[in-house]
């Protein structure tokens, strides 16, 4: 009788979501400031919300996530 097991256990998978949404709000923060005319500079593209915000939830996502892996499963 095989003995099926999953590599990850309910709690890994809930700290991989949560690293997602995580990864994920930090890259729509990132997005848009860009201007339609190439020949305008938008200052809202160093916005402190691009600048520091966004990449620290990023980083915070990736970091969830290794955690995720690393930890044992029940």
């Amino acid at each position: 009788m095989k003995n099926n097991k999953f590599a990850f256990g309910k709690r890994n998978y809930r700290f991989m979501i949560i690293g997602i949404i995580f990864i994920a709000l930090g890259f729509i923060l990132m997005s848009g400031g860009g201007s339609d005319d190439p020949n305008v500079f938008n200052e809202e593209i160093y916005s402190f919300r691009r600048i520091r915000i966004a990449p620290l939830l990023v980083i915070t996502g990736f970091a969830i996530e290794i955690y995720a892996i690393l930890t044992k499963p029940e």
